[in-house]
């Protein structure tokens, strides 16, 4: 079995998970979005039913298929360091733009520069 980031690797795979956070759908629909054919788009489906991604509903001739978040958690763990690292850049980046004083030269009201204004004209 692959790990979660070698099933999220392939851009069609991870196009199925989007289309698939909206709503559960059949192998058509997503055939026709994913402009791939029946086998194609069937063996991704595959891949993420076996490695626990989707589950999959029978509907007489159907088969519907629809998210599982559960694996998506070993992700968001990976995830949470860099969430952290960019939490903190934000939280410098916020600090600094408090400080700027808010009647600087060269720019209107909410601190931005005006159309045309150039430093040192």
């Amino acid at each position: 079995m692959a790990t979660s980031f070698e099933v999220l690797a392939e851009p069609t795979r991870r196009r199925i998970l989007d289309l698939l956070l909206e709503r559960p759908r059949s192998v058509g629909e997503l055939v026709e979005q994913l402009r791939l054919s029946q086998p194609g788009t069937s063996k991704h489906l595959r891949v993420l039913r076996d490695n626990g991604f989707v589950r999959v509903r029978q509907d007489a001739q159907r088969r519907w298929y629809e998210i599982r978040p559960e694996p998506l958690a070993e992700v968001d763990a990976w995830l949470a360091p860099y969430r952290r690292l960019w939490d903190h850049h934000l939280d410098a980046l916020e600090r600094h733009l408090d400080a700027m004083p808010e009647d600087a030269p060269g720019t209107g009201p909410d601190g931005a520069r005006g159309a045309g204004s150039r430093p040192g004209s």
